[in-house]
């Protein structure tokens, strides 16, 4: 075990994710290890891209652009499938996972193409358009992380893509003012229409309480994505399905708290606190215990299917 690997990628989840971290801490070690190598070399490519440090801006002139960064990651991604020595931590945390758990390599490069649609300023009309996004950028990693936790039937891959969708929805509703300073928007620009908002404009604080009204739909769409979620949870191991239970409630408390806050969503960053996150730890322990005895139901037609 390279411990020093660990290290930095128990500290790169403490300071990208807080919402995660806590529910991270209830996989059982090996998992563990292995969820925080993916998350270390997925942030770290969220990061060269956006020029940030954990998320946040770094404050510092990006040396290279956005389209070499890019190919860059790309280039060492096909690396590390190749077997070549890793000196980057990020890379070598993607090389340790990927074999142990044998990712297919498509997965991480189609994580990639996510940051290539931010690169080339991607417009998105419709809400499909918003969920193939979604896919490439946090339905792929639900894939990912379903392999780390064994999962092989690709029915049950299907609910883990289905809570990376309904994460990244919420993220979008959270960060919408966010996104719309750094010069990207993933809501449907239909949408946006329907209320009499226009892309140049629609973040202005004046247009809010139409803006509320497409977040609000937003999290509607979000909803039956995180229902579906939940079937997939008795296909994983107990301590497994108590963190994806949590990590899962977490993440829709979040989005409840900015259709609550309404035009207000965005004066501060919504989160959960910490005595919220343990309400909900102690309400994933019970998901957990009761998933192998809940009712299967199929998966409703109408969601957003991934690609094969």
């Amino acid at each position: 075990m390279n411990k020093p690997l660990f290290t930095h990628a128990a500290q790169t989840m403490r300071n990208g994710s807080k919402s995660f971290d806590a529910a991270a801490r209830l996989f059982d070690p090996e998992t563990r290890r292995s969820v925080l190598m993916l998350y270390t070399w997925c942030r770290h490519c969220d990061d060269v891209i956006d020029n940030q440090i954990a998320g946040f801006a770094s404050g510092a002139e990006s040396r290279l652009d956005p389209a070499r960064q890019l190919e860059q990651l790309r280039e060492s991604t096909r690396q590390v499938y190749q077997g070549m020595a890793q000196s980057d931590p990020a890379f070598a945390a993607l090389q340790e996972v990927t074999a142990r758990h044998h990712i297919p390599e498509k997965w991480p490069l189609e994580h990639l193409e996510g940051f290539a649609m931010d690169v080339r300023g991607e417009a998105y009309a419709t809400i499909d358009d918003t969920l193939r996004y979604c896919y490439y950028v946090a339905g792929v990693v639900g894939l990912m992380m379903a392999h780390i936790m064994g999962v092989r039937d690709e029915k049950v891959l299907d609910r883990a893509c289905d809570l990376g969708l309904a994460f990244q929805l919420t993220n979008i509703a959270r960060d919408v003012i966010e996104d719309a300073g750094a010069g990207r928007c993933y809501l449907p620009a239909h949408w946006l229409a329907q209320e009499g908002l226009e892309m140049e404009t629609y973040f202005l604080p004046e247009h809010r309480p139409a803006l509320s009204r497409v977040v609000q739909r937003l999290l509607n769409t979000a909803e039956p994505y995180y229902a579906s979620a939940l079937a997939g949870l008795p296909a994983l191991p107990l301590r497994s399905r108590w963190a994806i239970a949590t990590a899962r409630d977490v993440y829709r408390a979040i989005g409840i708290k900015v259709s609550h806050a309404g035009t207000r969503a965005w004066d501060t960053r919504q989160h959960t606190s910490k005595p919220e996150k343990i309400a909900l730890l102690l309400k994933g322990a019970g998901r957990a215990a009761m998933a192998p005895v809940a009712r299967p139901s199929a998966r409703p037609t109408a969601l957003w299917q991934r690609p094969l």
